[in-house]
């Protein structure tokens, strides 16, 4: 997702936010969720992400958050499932709920990725979008916001 408002609902009574919950059955898929430029706003407490199956891969970039993050930024789903093998990534981002330093301590989580890094999941690298976008008309941004 690129340059999007992302609003979380309040949940229902007991009920909790997250904002992904990817997942892929090996660690070689070429899958993931990358929000780049995006708003990220809630009406209660909501978490970034939780992985849903074992090789869970997310980056938020370059995006405001606003402070309904929860500080842990991410939640594990049942126990310690997936939490070795998951990949989270935060780059660049701003606003009262983008602090890292409450975030979770987990091998996978990358508190601040790299420029190069990062650019390995810009819409240009990561689905390869310049080679076919073009073609449906739809304007983009392929790299970082400068």
């Amino acid at each position: 997702m690129k340059s999007c408002n992302i609003v979380a609902r309040k949940p229902l009574s007991g009920q909790t936010n997250f904002v992904t919950a990817q997942g892929r059955s090996n660690p070689g898929q070429n899958t993931g969720i990358s929000i780049q430029n995006c708003k990220i706003t809630a009406q209660s407490t909501t978490y970034l992400g939780r992985p849903w199956k074992e090789y869970s891969r997310t980056v938020v970039m370059q995006s405001f958050l606003d402070g309904s993050i929860h500080p842990s930024g991410w939640s594990p789903w049942s126990g310690g499932f997936g939490l070795k093998t998951l990949f989270y990534a935060e780059f660049g981002n701003s606003g009262p709920g983008s602090s890292v330093s409450g975030r979770v301590k987990w091998a996978g989580y990358h508190s601040s990725l790299t420029v190069k890094e990062a650019e390995g999941f810009t819409v240009a690298n990561f689905i390869g979008g310049t080679m076919w976008l073009p073609s449906t008309g739809v304007s983009f941004d392929s790299g970082l916001v400068k």
